[in-house]
């Protein structure tokens, strides 16, 4: 009953705005939480994965949803591309670090990292909260660069474009950067 109260819900909010967003320009806040990755729990650390090339942070509104497991897919097939990039992929969710240890399993495909944001701190230091459902994270990609400026933003609750529209971002963030 709970998850379907909760999917008729997100699908209620599909035609309002994602929310607002951090801005190109910024600078991404830096936090350290709870993280899976193949159902291993370890301390994410923004700050050290800036130091290792670029992330890729997205916020999704909970595990285990139909939009997010597709995103979760999509992300999990595109690994290697972001890696062959220099890449870190992070996703963050409030939904806490027992269910993300199921899902970085079987939905992230143990590929990448899925952190838990159960009192929302991190989502909304990057203004990534849902405006009609407030508990939940909007649909929001970010690009960073090693030196923590934000360089593409992207808020929509379809998980169809997130995946490519990061990829063509962090492309063209590496072809620029290898120019000089």
């Amino acid at each position: 009953m709970k998850k379907t109260l909760l999917l008729s819900a997100l699908t209620a909010v599909l035609a309002f705005p994602a929310g607002a967003a951090l801005q190109v320009g910024s600078s991404a806040p830096l936090f350290t939480t709870e993280a899976s990755i193949g159902g291993k729990v370890f301390a994410f650390s923004m700050a050290e994965a800036l130091k290792k090339g670029p992330v890729v942070l997205y916020f999704y509104p909970a595990a285990f949803t139909p939009g997010c497991t597709v995103e979760a897919h999509d992300f999990a097939d595109a690994v290697e591309k972001y890696h062959a990039l220099g890449a870190t992929i992070i996703g963050i969710s409030h939904d806490d670090i027992e269910k993300l240890n199921k899902f970085s399993v079987s939905e992230c495909r143990s590929k990448f990292a899925v952190g838990a944001d159960p009192k929302q701190s991190i989502m909304k230091s990057y203004d990534s909260v849902m405006s009609m459902m407030s508990d939940y994270a909007s649909r929001t990609s970010y690009v960073i660069a090693p030196s923590g400026e934000i360089i593409y933003t992207y808020s929509d609750l379809s998980p169809s474009q997130h995946v490519s529209n990061t990829l063509d971002a962090l492309q063209k963030w590496v072809a620029a950067h290898k120019a000089k």
